[in-house]
């Protein structure tokens, strides 16, 4: 994370960096505002990706086995995030990734954009072995699991973002902190398309192919501490069971994607409020790291950045917390808001896939190449999303049963096999076709299928 957006982060961003004092004349020109930066239209041509795993120091079951902050700033050097090391360039790695920490200390590598998927992964294969290296050099090893099963939920990033956001979700139950401790995902994202109705079937898409693409990839049965319950994937469970109005948004009554989500994302309450505007903006895969100036608490002392209880951005947008707040949003609040919906798909300009848990192994590649290859054409996404409609609302199910759905199981065989017939290249088409194969009997991914990794 930087202090002021590079034009690279601004691009992956896709949101603007405003100056302060913009503020909005009305919701109208609130929802134009976010309609227009959430979904930046153009051709379709980039693929991009982020990785996290889970660190630990020694044994992951021993006492504080979390990494220690200023360890792991030494470690990473000038590649460090500025949220543990204010006085670091935080240059991305040799292959164009970022790094960023999680909450929980989950470290998240964010790649650059590539215009193929398969030039990406190999691009971003190198920077987590670059990575590895790194952390290994000061005794941290990166873990390749969706869900921590071992560990007490911990969190040991003092931002005042994740102050917030602890206090705001401990009322919802155990799940936000595990969410923010003891999670990780595979995140995927794509260029939003070309026009509106492009965008709105690149949307489509990637919902309806969501819940199989969670079964075919759910690998995290286990997170300590979490209610009695088999899930497939403990992680979405995690997500779903958050906090519904702002990670479950109604899509399917959203004639127009772009309109749809403006009009949602005002609605929802605020996470979080900052005592001044500013001018950056950056999101995570797991959705909790935050624009570059949440770095005002990583000396150890967090402000107090709560939000009045239930308030939307739209209440403080029209007045009503005008003495709570003191002030009327600007347009990097509003971008900052942005940053703290956490719905399956994120709109952030371009489209963010936020449901599929990390992978064992190297196995991240292959969700990579299978989104790639169902949104390779206009043909494809149409063809997609047929296949998946059968499916396309059975969230929960899949995130409890995973595969062992016979109707999941089948979408995802489908959908996999289609990703085989469109991949990019042989190396692609055979993972795809081995997980294909893999989703017919119903077995989770593991390590073994793609080394040990990092």
């Amino acid at each position: 994370m930087a202090v002021t957006a590079s034009p690279a982060d601004v691009l992956r961003s896709g949101l603007d960096v405003s100056e302060p004092g913009g503020e909005f004349t009305s919701r109208a020109a609130a929802e134009a505002y976010v309609g227009k930066v959430c979904f930046k239209q153009g051709p379709p041509l980039l693929i991009g990706a982020e990785l996290e795993w889970l660190t630990a120091q020694g044994e992951l079951s021993a006492t504080n086995s979390r990494p220690d902050l200023t360890v792991l700033a030494d470690a990473l050097g000038p590649y460090a995030p500025r949220s543990i090391s204010p006085d670091s360039p935080a240059d991305p790695l040799p292959g164009g990734s970022r790094v960023t920490l999680e909450p929980g200390g989950q470290i998240e590598l964010s790649s650059a954009p590539f215009g193929t998927a398969a030039e990406l992964c190999e691009r971003l294969r190198a920077d987590t072995t670059s990575l590895r290296e790194l952390l290994e050099s000061r005794g941290i090893r990166t873990i390749s699991g969706a869900a921590d099963a071992v560990r007490l939920p911990l969190r040991v990033l003092r931002l005042p973002r994740y102050r917030a956001m602890e206090e705001s979700f401990a009322g919802l139950g155990p799940f936000g902190a595990l969410m923010m401790c003891n999670t990780a995902a595979t995140q995927v994202s794509v260029d939003a398309g070309a026009d509106p109705a492009e965008i709105a079937a690149r949307w489509r898409a990637l919902y309806a192919v969501g819940p199989a693409l969670l079964a075919a990839f759910a690998c995290s049965p286990g997170l300590h501490t979490a209610p009695p319950g088999a899930w497939a994937s403990q992680r979405m469970r995690a997500w779903q069971r958050l906090d519904q109005l702002r990670t479950r948004p109604p899509v399917h009554d959203w004639a127009d994607p772009i309109t749809g989500y403006a009009r949602w994302a005002l609605d929802v309450p605020l996470l979080c409020v900052r005592p001044g505007s500013t001018n950056s903006t950056s999101g995570s895969a797991n959705g909790t790291s935050g624009p570059a100036d949440d770095t005002s608490g990583s000396a150890g002392t967090e402000a107090d950045w709560c939000a009045p209880p239930g308030a939307t951005f739209a209440d403080w947008l029209c007045g009503a917390l005008d003495d709570e707040i003191g002030r009327r949003p600007d347009r990097s609040d509003l971008d900052y808001h942005l940053t703290t919906l956490f719905p399956p798909v994120r709109a952030a300009g371009h489209l963010e896939v936020r449901y599929i848990d990390a992978q064992p192994g190297d196995g991240w590649t292959v969700p990579v190449h299978a989104i790639g290859a169902l949104l390779s054409s206009a043909e494809t996404v149409k063809e997609a999303t047929a296949l998946a409609d059968p499916t396309a609302s059975a969230w929960s199910e899949s995130a409890r049963r995973g595969l062992a759905d016979p109707e999941l199981r089948a979408t995802a065989v489908a959908l996999l096999e289609m990703a085989t017939a469109h991949a990019e290249t042989p190396e692609a088409a055979g993972e795809l076709a081995a997980a294909a194969i893999r989703c017919r009997r119903g077995d989770i991914p593991t390590a073994a299928e793609f080394g040990a990794g990092a």
